[in-house]
């Protein structure tokens, strides 16, 4: 009965995924967008917010087609060659979109970079890229950039995406966006760019991704057409993404996972909702209803906190009745559906009541009305919260991949049995060995040929097989790769034990006290942390318990407040070796940051930083 079950299952998928197959459009990135315009037309594609402004528009496929082909038109007119440089430093909007295609159409190499980058960060990519024109998005991108630009030789020019930005006195050198599409008004060069497109080839580079440089300084990641068309092949695969979904853009463009993501959502043809705010997020989820949306852990975590917040502060009722929900989502939905078993009638009975009640009003107020699923990576993704989404009726999409091999190298398959904890299974044509303490390394074309002008480093990158070096250590069972931890990132105690900080950290996180967190243990005889708490939720405790406060400092400090957080830190550290668990926090007054050189763009910790900037704290943990 168990395999008559899978069978039916395993052939319902298939049966999406040709379906979908069928609708994607598979071509050079070059002409996708005028490829889709001839098949949707006048159908939506893109709905964004202008710079500044709450209300929601619309962009169809034929305009954005024009958009792209205007775009390809004013490059050519300022003089832009096949394969040079132009820089992209904005936050996600639908004017990135544009300069992406139209600099594809002319063989036009862009490098995005992240709307949080410093100057001192915007010079280096510039300089070390040789970017000649560079697109930015609002006052605090110009800034930046007009303050680095007499130091940049090769930067000619800034196109400003805002129109409320205001251009210091006497720069000749920046122009509005809409100015920069005049020169494309009407396509004057459209003869040379469809001899372009007729040139264009799967060897040459779309983009430079530079890394965030948790180690040192960024490196440019080459990125080919031949990549890309790659990702674009697997996933088709195996990820039932169609035209009928609304993909919300979250994460930023200049993060691979959001780029490639952004790029197989247009070949199925689905729509996308372009998140210009970040921190609007949840917002704009509720105003636009998304089916899809990728992720990193910490979205994810961070609902897990809220929804838990909410029911404790329920009556004892609502509580007995949301762990019951949550037991009955977890038996249908991970013990059951995941592992590819058909649940009992009665099982069945109970979840359908709990999904159309309490989990469809969570559902709700997180603007997921109608969700499919959730592709979500970029670090450890804690089972306890993986446990929770699937249980509510999200179907969490865990994966693993990286800037080097154009995002996706594992992800859970749908019409596959999975497992919590694992990254799901190899995507098709990636190959995989393990290399010394079970390093994970790659071949296939999704891979990187590698690193922009830095031949000493891609000969330390690949092995003599070709198979490039990722850094992370695994191992297969049955099937599904799973992440062991970091191998430059594992710290060895005095006491002779590895450590993995990541995976420490990501049990920890989901407590709702915790915001931030650090592991420290390298050369120490024991684990401590340095933890960023919730402040708000801190403060709401402190009230609550009759404990008086004045600042940020006096709850850090408190005594009780500590106990209360280590004894639900050793709840959440139970199943882990005594020599993996934290001891000693100290809980610090002001959240880690960028400008303090402690996060990179992509809010991973610099631990070196780290322990610089907290030396005195960390040894004062380390006093008997």
């Amino acid at each position: 009965m168990k395999n008559c079950c899978l069978s039916r299952k395993n052939t319902l998928y298939l049966h999406s995924y040709l379906i979908m197959a069928c609708m994607q459009t598979l071509c050079h990135l070059s002409t996708l967008v005028l490829e889709q315009a001839k098949k949707y037309g006048a159908k939506p594609v893109l709905n964004y917010q202008d710079f500044g402004s709450n209300k929601w528009k619309t962009i169809t496929w034929n305009k954005f087609a024009l958009r792209v082909k205007q775009v390809s038109n004013a490059l050519l007119n300022l003089g832009i060659k096949p394969q040079e440089n132009i820089g992209v430093f904005s936050q996600n909007t639908v004017y990135s979109l544009y300069t992406d295609f139209g600099a594809f159409g002319v063989k036009v190499v862009t490098i995005p970079l992240y709307a949080t980058s410093s100057e001192q960060q915007l010079q280096y990519v510039i300089g070390d890229a040789g970017i000649r024109l560079l697109f930015v998005g609002e006052q605090e991108q110009y800034d930046k950039a007009h303050r680095v630009f007499p130091l940049c030789h090769t930067l000619e020019r800034i196109i400003v995406f805002d129109k409320a930005v205001k251009f210091s006195p006497g720069d000749t050198n920046a122009i509005y966006y809409e100015d920069f599409l005049k020169l494309g008004e009407n396509l004057p060069r459209q003869t040379e760019v469809d001899a372009l497109y007729k040139e264009a080839s799967y060897d040459d580079i779309a983009n430079i991704l530079y890394t965030s440089g948790t180690t040192g300084d960024s490196k440019g990641v080459v990125l080919t057409y031949e990549q890309y068309n790659g990702a674009l092949v697997s996933n088709g695969k195996c990820v039932p993404v169609g035209s009928h979904d609304r993909v919300i853009n979250f994460l930023p463009f200049s993060h691979i996972f959001e780029r490639a993501w952004t790029y197989f959502a247009l070949s199925t043809g689905a729509e996308l909702i372009v998140n210009t705010n970040p921190h609007n997020i949840q917002q704009a989820m509720r105003e636009t209803h998304p089916t899809c949306m990728c992720a990193v852990p910490r979205f994810w975590e961070k609902v897990y906190a809220g929804v838990l917040e909410k029911i404790e502060k329920a009556g004892s009722m609502k509580k007995k009745v949301f762990r019951n929900a949550l037991l009955v989502g977890k038996k249908h939905n991970v013990d059951c559906l995941a592992r590819g078993k058909r649940p009992s009638p009665l099982l069945a009975m109970k979840y359908q009541f709990y999904n159309q009640t309490l989990f469809k009003l969570i559902r709700k107020q997180l603007g997921l009305d109608n969700p499919h699923f959730f592709p979500t990576a970029g670090s450890t993704v804690s089972p306890v919260v993986q446990e929770f989404v699937q249980s509510i009726g999200l179907q969490m999409v865990v994966g693993y991949g990286l800037t080097e091999s154009t995002a996706t190298v594992s992800c859970i398959h749908l019409d596959k049995p999975y497992t919590i904890g694992s990254v799901g299974r190899l995507i098709d044509g990636i190959q995989i060995k393990f290399g010394e303490n079970d390093e994970i390394l790659l071949k296939g074309p999704t891979i990187t040929p590698g690193y922009y002008r830095r031949e000493a480093l891609n000969s330390e990158a690949f092995d003599e097989e070709g198979f490039f070096r990722t850094g992370d250590s695994g191992y297969i069972k049955n099937g599904e790769l799973f992440l062991k931890e970091r191998i430059k990132d594992l710290f060895k105690t005095s006491n002779g034990k590895y450590i993995s900080p990541q995976m420490i950290e990501s049990k920890l996180l989901v407590d709702k006290y915790i915001d931030q967190i650090a592991v420290i243990a390298d050369d120490h005889k024991f684990v401590s942390a340095l933890i960023i708490p919730d402040y708000r939720l801190l403060e709401e405790y402190a009230k609550e318990h009759g404990i008086a406060f004045g600042s940020r400092e006096d709850l850090c400090n408190n005594e009780r407040i500590k106990k209360m957080l280590m004894e639900r830190i050793d709840t959440l550290q139970q199943l882990l070796a005594n020599y993996e668990k934290v001891k000693r926090f100290t809980l610090l007054p002001k959240e880690f940051s960028m400008e303090a050189g402690e996060l990179t763009n992509t809010l991973k910790i610099k631990r070196a930083i780290l322990h610089k900037n907290y030396a005195r704290e960390i040894e004062e943990m380390y006093k008997d």
